[in-house]
């Protein structure tokens, strides 16, 4: 067995200002020289980052208690449709949610202007009650004016993610973007090689309780996310070839940033939000250096027609292939674009390598693995 390290050891490194990071396409690139063994000698810790659409987010905000007070049984901010029905003042904003009167509107906007300290026009309905005699509440709020206002995103930065055509003659409009129509072009998500999850493939660091870079400020995984698998089509390089993990995270969105917080519409689909996750990988072991230095050539991902409603596998391509702007389908030369942004992506794997460096952020062992994710000893196989 070769050299391994502890958190323990990392973190002290970390707080002594002695620990050395780099990005995961860095590592990349000191893996074409040199060994896994020398990069455990070499690094300790490992930033990785994405910056993409992810629908299934949201932000929970408590709006404080009015006089005479209220039990909100229907809300709108700035006339979106907020999720009531947890209690009194307590309410969730749905990033997808759409506006009752501009469909390119919705609670991804909302939450992207609360956290820019925008004011929002709350508008509160209720029966009324004995202990809660109101019945409307119409008012100004903000990121000052409310108790609480976090963001809980129930999945994000997914592990790996198909790429989009479409087969048929007509353009049809996704949450992958616009498909032309016959194979017209090509759509992906993710960061490639700079990936979070492509970087730590079995979850042997990223669980329940991992510290992550999350909108601008620290924010934590709190649970596996929805739709969350931990997939057995993996490639050579041990990574999955199709959709996989997911994560659950929560972030102080009043720290956040919306340098890395942004509302989009998709046309005729619908409202979305980006977010920006980086969550940095300690080289604990030879294995997970080899995981930390995979490159673009090395990750897979399955082409899938959007055009059918089984969206049917089309085959392969690499992220190599992806990046260069053009794939090869059917005998055909396919443009290829992503929806996500890999120069914000470098921004935030950069940023939290400067946090770490400093000082201010350490990495954090799980206090529980996902579902199929057995816990591990450091140095112990990824089997």
């Amino acid at each position: 067995m070769g050299k391994t390290k502890s958190y323990e050891e990392i973190n002290e490194k970390i707080r002594n200002r002695k620990a050395v990071v780099v990005t995961a396409e860095e590592v990349s690139r000191m893996a074409e020289e040199l060994s896994a063994g020398e990069i455990v000698e070499q690094v300790d810790v490992v930033t990785t980052a994405t910056f993409g659409p992810m629908c299934s987010s949201g932000a929970f905000v408590n709006f404080g208690q009015y006089d005479p007070p209220i039990r909100m049984e229907e809300i709108t901010l700035n006339g979106v449709p907020i999720c009531a029905g947890l209690a009194a003042v307590d309410a969730y904003i749905g990033a997808t949610a759409e506006s009752k009167y501009d469909e390119t509107y919705g609670g991804a906007h909302v939450i992207e202007e609360l956290i820019a300290g925008k004011t929002v026009r709350l508008t509160a309905r209720a029966k009324g009650t004995d202990c809660y005699p109101s019945r409307e509440v119409e008012a100004d709020i903000s990121r000052e004016t409310v108790n609480e206002f976090f963001l809980f995103n129930p999945r994000n930065a997914y592990q790996n993610y198909s790429v989009a055509v479409n087969s048929l003659g007509h353009t049809i409009y996704t949450y992958m973007g616009t498909l032309l129509p016959k194979f017209g072009n090509a759509t992906y998500s993710t960061s490639g090689e700079l990936s979070p999850l492509l970087n730590d493939p079995y979850f042997r660091t990223v669980g329940i309780g991992t510290r992550i870079f999350l909108g601008g400020t620290e924010g934590f995984v709190s649970w596996n996310g929805t739709q969350f698998n931990i997939s057995k089509q993996r490639n050579d390089a041990g990574v999955p070839t199709s959709n996989a993990g997911t994560l659950s995270v929560i972030g102080d969105a009043k720290a956040m940033n919306t340098r890395f917080i942004r509302a989009a519409h998709m046309e005729h689909y619908g409202v979305t939000i980006f977010i920006g996750i980086g969550i940095p990988i300690p080289v604990l072991d030879e294995d997970l250096a080899r995981s930390v230095s995979v490159r673009n050539d090395q990750i897979e991902a399955t082409v899938q027609d959007y055009g059918r409603a089984d969206k049917p596998p089309l085959g392969l391509v690499t992220y190599e292939q992806l990046r260069s702007g053009a794939i090869e389908l059917q005998g055909k030369t396919v443009k290829a674009a992503p929806i996500s942004s890999l120069s914000r992506a470098r921004e935030i794997a950069e940023t939290l390598k400067g946090w770490i460096e400093a000082g201010s952020f350490e990495v954090t062992r799980p206090v529980q693995p996902f579902p199929g994710c057995s816990r591990q000893e450091v140095g112990g196989s990824h089997e």
